[in-house]
This record gives structure tokens, C-alpha cells and sequence, in this order.
């Protein structure tokens, strides 16, 4: 993992202000020594360092100064110079640290090793050239190698551990990105997967999810480099054990599955280790391929919902890379909660507006077709009888297949996607106010306050879906001669108010739509609209006196 350029710049600019003060230090020491083994060429040295890496500290503070920071080669150089003119350990130690330091935040942990190594055995090598080498010097080059390999040691590990924190941080906020609701869930899913099979070098990830409102297991699985769409595989409950959805607790790795295995892993409550350690069956293990695998616990709203699994990978895993995985689910758990919650959702509200339509036609227009049919069964008996009356009632039965036509037409336009912007949400509202004017039905009063509207995009295609739907109801159900509605906008919302005069809901009262969901009452497709939009419902009836629709959405 390597750290975003932002990321970068705040390393390099730690290590840029790192430089003088440690340069400061080894310049003190020198001054403490007596003039006469002071060293001036090492004096000379350091202050004509530190006025450089000062300079370079100033210009990073100036805004619009980009200077590049020196390659760490230089640095090295500069070490090694002044371990050829200093007299003093201790200034060359200063030195020395903060080049571990540097060479710890930009090379990492492993390759700054052979840097101090490689220090360490300089310094010994000039003490043992420069005195004679006794038991007491032994013991002394001893310390001395262990208090500056150590040392050096410790500063790249602090260094190297801001690299990594500035990596972890950068994928955390990629993967965060990829988590979008705008994809989808299927789209958001195969690209986190593939991001973390490529940066646990494995061969597939796993994400399983058990869905216990409909009994069923899905399944995405992704290779790196899979740019084909996803489709879960749906599976029963009962193969809930080849994921070990069966024992949500266990964090687990195991590095080889053949035999008695080699893994490790621990309980995700207290982070004790487990010694027995959950296996995949052997035939869920063969079916999906498992050689290796780390899995970890996902969970939705404080209870488990599923696992990732990566698997087969090309090296060896180790706890920390556990500690990662885990670290990455929590990070992830959130945002993978609300994809699932909106995906749930639109199932839902695709689900009421077919139930919708169904009642519609079934209402509708196929009543008036069963009608219009017995009456034409009538008309053609009567016909050779009262040729008259009967030219009447095919005239009427025409009308009504007529606006039976208009309707079904209505309900197809109605049915056709729309693309509502801000700027066409109230242009939109007055043109169905209008059409709706010149349909028999209840007369409409539309008042919105536009010069305060400044609606989110998201939010618009829902809200006129909502405010069409609800004067269709009213037209259709409620029997009234007189609806108003009203849209205005305050700082934190957006307010839609439907008030007719017609026989209001079966129920009397004032309801929310959480609470009308318990008590299986209200317009459905209508409640399932305002909770994609964050918002909240509010049903308002008197059944005989009309009903007041009211829907709040939160801006931000």
C-alpha cells in the first residue's frame, strides 16, 4: 500500500521539519565540546546543512512555494560526510536518528534495517580506527552498538508506522468512494471486492450475506480484473455452514485447508485466541475452490449479517494482515448497511407499485371491460327489437371504452421514467396541476412558495412522484371536491402538504408512516418514496371529513 499524494506531502513535510531540529541538536553538542576538539570543518557542515533544510522548512510555510524535498540519498551522503569530519558520537547520533526516521517513512520498516546496520558498523569501525581496543573499549563498542542500532531501529519503526497509518488511511478512503449508492449495490460491491482481493494479493473474495427477512444466502464472488456485470448466487439458509455464517464470532485465517490445516484466529468479542478453529466443509471448501482463506464478520445495525472471505492467496497471511481485514469490515460495515437498506427499499417500492398497478387495472379498467361486455351481450339481444335504444347504448358503452382509453393511456405516461431536476420540479407540478384541472374531479389549489425552493436533485424525481400519486389518490379514492397542496422550504426541510376534503382513510387520526406500517394502513408506494428520500410521512384522517398528507424531507 503506498499513501495518497496528500498523504505524501504531510509525510515529507514531517521529515522537512524533523531535519533542523535534530541538526540543531548535533550542532549543540559540538559546541559543547572544547574548542580545541571542537571539529570546525563538522561545525562548518552542520550549520551549512541546517541553513539549508531551514530554508527548505521556510519555503514549504510560504503558500504557493513548492519546493521538492531532497531525495533521501542525500541525506545518507550528508550522514556519511559527517561521520568522516565530526569528533563526537553523540553529533553524529542526531545525525543518524534522523535519517532513520526519514528513511523509515519513505523506504518502510525492512529496508531502513540495513540502513542502521550499516551505520552502526561505520561508527564501530572509525571508533576501532581511532583507539587502541581494550576490554574496557569492547564493552563500550558493545553499548555502542546495540544503543545505535536500537535506536535507529525505533525511529524508523515510528516513521514507518505514520507510512502505513497514511496508507491504511488512503484505502479506507478509497474503498469508502467505491461504496456508492449511485452504482448500486451489485456495481459498489464487485469494486470493493476486487480492491481488496488485489491488496491481500488474492486470487478471489468472498461476500456472503444472510438475508433473514426473505431465508436466503447471496453470494457476489470476484477476481481481480473482473470487469463482467455481478449476480449473486442465491442460496437456501441451510448452506449457511460452508461460509461459517454459523459461527459469526470466530475471526479466522487459514493459511493451508488440507489436512489438519494451519491457522489461527480469535474471538471478535474479546480478541482471545481460539484453538479450534471453524473449518469449511469439505465439499463447500471444493466447490468454491478454498486453499487458503482469511473471513471476517460484517454486521447490520449492531447484529452479524455475513462474511468476507478472501481466498487463495499467493503468500502467507499473517495476524496482522487479520487485524487489517477486520479493521476494513468495521470501516466498511456502515456504508455496506446502507446499500443493503437502500436496495431492500427500491425492491420494496417496485414491489407496492406493481402491487399499485395490478389494483389499478384489476379496479379499473378491466371492471369496466367485464362490463362493457355484458352489456354488449345485452345490446345484441335487444337489437332486432329496439334498434334505437340499443344505437344509444352502443353510443354510451362507446363513450366508456373511450375514456377507459384515455385512462389506460394517462397510467402509461404516468408509468414512463422521469429525469427531475431542481430546475423543473416546479414547472412539472404546475403542468399536472393543469392537465389535472381539465379532468372531471376535485377542483385544485397548487400554492408553492418557489422563490425559497432550492431542492436537491436526488430528491426531485420522488417528490413529484409522491405529489402526482397523492392527487391521483384523491381523485380516484377519496370523493372530495376540493384538494390543496401545498410546497414550501425552510432551513432544514422540505414540506409537501396534501389536504382534501373528500372521505378521508378507513382510520381516524394522526399517523407516521412507521406507525401505519405496524398497523398494515396507508399509501404504500407513498411511504416507501419518502423513506428513499430520508424523509418522514405524516397521515392526518377523518374518515367522512377528508385528509391531510404530509411529507418532510431533511435537507443535507
Amino acid at each position: 500500500m503506498q499513501p495518497h499524494a496528500s498523504e505524501r506531502r504531510y509525510l515529507e513535510r514531517q521529515v522537512a521539519y524533523a531535519r533542523p531540529i535534530f541538526l540543531v541538536l548535533a550542532l549543540v553538542d559540538l559546541f559543547e565540546e572544547p574548542s580545541s576538539l571542537r571539529g570546525h570543518h563538522a561545525v562548518g557542515f552542520i550549520a551549512a546543512y541546517l541553513g539549508v533544510s531551514l530554508l527548505l522548512a521556510a519555503l514549504d510555510k510560504v503558500h504557493g512555494v513548492s519546493m521538492p524535498s531532497p531525495p533521501l540519498a542525500a541525506d545518507i551522503i550528508a550522514l556519511s560526510v559527517f561521520l568522516l569530519l565530526t569528533p563526537s558520537v553523540i553529533a553524529f547520533l542526531f545525525v543518524y536518528l534522523f535519517v532513520a526516521l526519514a528513511a523509515g517513512t519513505r523506504w518502510g520498516l525492512r529496508r531502513t534495517v540495513v540502513l542502521a546496520g550499516a551505520a552502526t558498523l561505520a561508527l564501530l569501525v572509525r571508533a576501532a580506527l581511532r583507539g587502541p581496543v581494550g576490554w574496557p573499549s569492547v564493552v563500550s563498542l558493545l553499548a555502542l552498538t546495540v544503543g545505535t542500532f536500537s535506536a535507529g531501529i525505533g525511529l524508523a519503526y515510528m516513521g514507518d508506522r505514520d507510512r502505513r497509518h497514511a496508507a491504511e488511511h488512503e484505502l479506507l478512503a478509497r474503498l469508502s468512494s467505491l461504496m456508492n449508492v449511485d452504482t448500486g449495490v451489485t456495481e459498489s460491491l464487485r469494486r470493493v471486492l476486487d480492491e481488496l482481493a488485489r491488496n491481500f494479493d488474492c486470487a478471489v473474495a468472498f461476500l456472503v450475506f444472510r438475508d433473514a427477512e426473505i431465508e436466503r444466502i447471496f453470494l457476489w464472488a470476484v477476481r481481480p480484473g473482473d470487469e463482467g456485470r455481478l449476480s449473486p448466487e442465491n442460496l437456501p439458509l441451510h448452506r449457511g455452514d460452508g461460509f461459517l455464517l454459523d459461527t459469526p464470532d470466530v475471526t479466522l485465517c487459514w493459511n493451508s485447508l488440507e489436512g489438519a490445516g494451519d491457522g489461527f484466529g480469535w474471538d471478535r468479542r474479546n480478541g482471545r485466541p481460539i484453538q479450534a478453529l471453524p473449518r469449511v466443509p469439505g465439499p463447500a471448501a471444493k466447490e468454491l475452490g478454498l486453499r487458503s482463506l482469511l473471513s471476517v464478520t460484517f454486521d447490520f445495525n449492531g447484529l452479524p449479517a455475513g462474511r468476507i472471505i478472501l481466498a487463495n492467496s499467493r503468500r502467507r497471511f499473517v495476524p496482522e494482515d487479520l487485524r487489517w481485514l477486520e479493521r476494513i469490515t468495521r470501516h466498511l460495515s456502515p456504508s455496506m448497511e446502507n446499500l443493503f437498506l437502500l436496495r431492500h427499499m427500491r425492491a420494496r417500492a417496485i414491489e407496492a407499485e406493481r402491487s399499485r398497478i395490478s389494483r389499478e387495472i384489476h379496479d379499473g379498467i378491466l371492471q369496466t371491460l367485464l362490463s362493457v361486455d355484458i352489456q354488449m351481450g345485452v345490446i345484441r339481444k335487444r337489437l332486432p327489437q329496439a334498434p334505437q335504444p340499443a344505437a344509444e347504448a352502443l353510443a354510451s358503452l362507446q363513450q366508456t371504452v373511450r375514456n377507459e382509453t384515455e385512462e389506460l393511456r394517462q397510467m402509461v405516461t404516468d408509468m414512463r421514467p422521469l429525469r427531475v431536476q431542481s430546475a423543473d420540479l416546479v414547472d412539472l407540478m404546475r403542468g399536472f396541476a393543469e392537465r389535472f384541472r381539465t379532468e372531471p374531479g376535485p377542483a385544485l389549489d397548487l400554492l408553492i412558495d418557489s422563490a425559497q425552493l432550492q431542492i436537491p436533485d436526488r430528491i426531485c424525481r420522488d417528490l413529484f412522484q409522491v405529489y402526482r400519486e397523492s392527487l391521483h389518490n384523491v381523485k380516484k379514492h377519496a370523493h372530495a371536491t376540493h384538494v390543496v397542496v401545498k410546497l414550501w422550504q425552510n432551513d432544514t426541510r422540505v414540506i409537501l402538504v396534501v389536504d382534501d376534503n373528500g372521505e378521508g382513510f378507513s382510520f381516524a387520526g394522526r399517523f407516521t408512516g412507521d406507525e401505519l406500517d405496524r398497523l398494515r394502513l396507508g399509501p404504500i408506494s407513498i411511504k416507501e418514496r419518502t423513506r428513499s428520500m430520508g424523509g418522514v410521512l405524516t397521515v392526518e384522517s377523518t374518515p367522512g371529513h377528508g385528509s391531510r398528507l404530509i411529507v418532510e424531507i431533511p435537507l443535507g
